[in-house]
């Protein structure tokens, strides 16, 4: 396999996966560049069980997991949410969406992941079950589970 094609192939969809884990532009970059790298190095590790950009996002995601264990760090709280219709829960408001990161900022895995996977990568219960190995009913029920548990507690919250 062609490192060239791959990467341009898929770097854009590992790039957007990681970034809505961490919601860091420079970071995101980071992982990204080191997750082809570890790719090209374990290409022959590669079983063929999923697809190649379900395990490009497996590896991308391991990395960013243990860059947060080995740094201490948790997501950041963006400062401005793209708006579209793609958004199961609209955020129309800065204040609003605020609210709702907080509440998502809270959220047990695999919850916070589901949801950010559905919502800021667009990804569809197919590929979110992929990346899981799970089905595709455990991904609808979860990111269900999870939008449930945002809408609760952000009508919990008090407004001004």
């Amino acid at each position: 396999m062609d490192f060239n094609d791959l990467y341009d192939t898929h770097a854009m969809d590992v790039y957007k996966y990681i970034y809505a884990l961490c919601r860091n532009k420079h970071m995101a970059e980071d992982i990204t560049g080191d997750t082809f790298l570890s790719a090209i190095q374990s290409i022959h590790k590669f079983k063929g069980d999923c697809t190649i950009r379900v395990w490009l996002c497996q590896i991308a995601k391991n990395k960013y997991f243990n860059a947060a264990k080995r740094n201490k760090f948790t997501t950041p709280m963006p400062d401005d949410l793209p708006e579209g219709e793609h958004f199961t829960i609209r955020l129309h408001d800065k204040t609003r969406a605020f609210e709702i990161h907080k509440v998502l900022h809270t959220l047990n895995e695999p919850y916070k992941e589901v949801f950010s996977l559905r919502v800021f990568s667009e990804l569809s219960f197919a590929e979110i079950a992929e990346l899981f190995g799970k089905s595709e009913s455990w991904a609808r029920v979860t990111f269900h589970r999870a939008k449930s548990k945002i809408i609760a507690k952000t009508d919990e919250s008090p407004r001004d």
